[in-house]
């Protein structure tokens, strides 16, 4: 089992930046996907970032590429997601999750996670 707590999220204007933070609990995630989604109201949750545990290879929503940054801390068994030049189209619930490595997964899409965190709200006003 993995257990994922985010954190971080809040109220920002537009051109702001925040950081959120994963800490992950349970088991070590050297062969895991974490990956970052995001759902704002009355739409589906989309792909936003992930990265590869063990190599450290990062892929990014195209919208959010050049300003958003995944990165992990081994020591603190913590991912992270930080966001520059923020949007009011960044606006949403972000969510972490973890997947377990298999060649066959798109990780470019929810179900290939199986563990989930709680979410947290990110607001970017204009």
């Amino acid at each position: 089992q993995v257990q994922l707590v985010e954190s971080g999220g809040g109220l920002v204007q537009a051109g702001g930046s925040l950081r959120l933070s994963c800490a992950a609990t349970g088991r070590t995630l050297s062969s895991y996907i974490m990956g970052w989604f995001r759902q704002a109201p009355g739409k589906e949750r989309e792909f936003v970032a992930r990265i590869n545990w063990g190599s450290g290879s990062t892929y990014y929503l195209d919208s959010v590429k050049g300003r958003f940054t995944v990165s992990r801390d081994n020591a603190k068994n913590t991912v992270y997601l930080r966001m520059n030049s923020l949007k009011p189209q960044d606006t949403a619930d972000y969510y972490c999750a973890a997947g377990a490595w298999s060649i066959s997964a798109n990780y470019y899409t929810a179900n290939a996670y199986g563990y989930w965190g709680q979410g947290t709200q990110v607001t970017v006003s204009p």
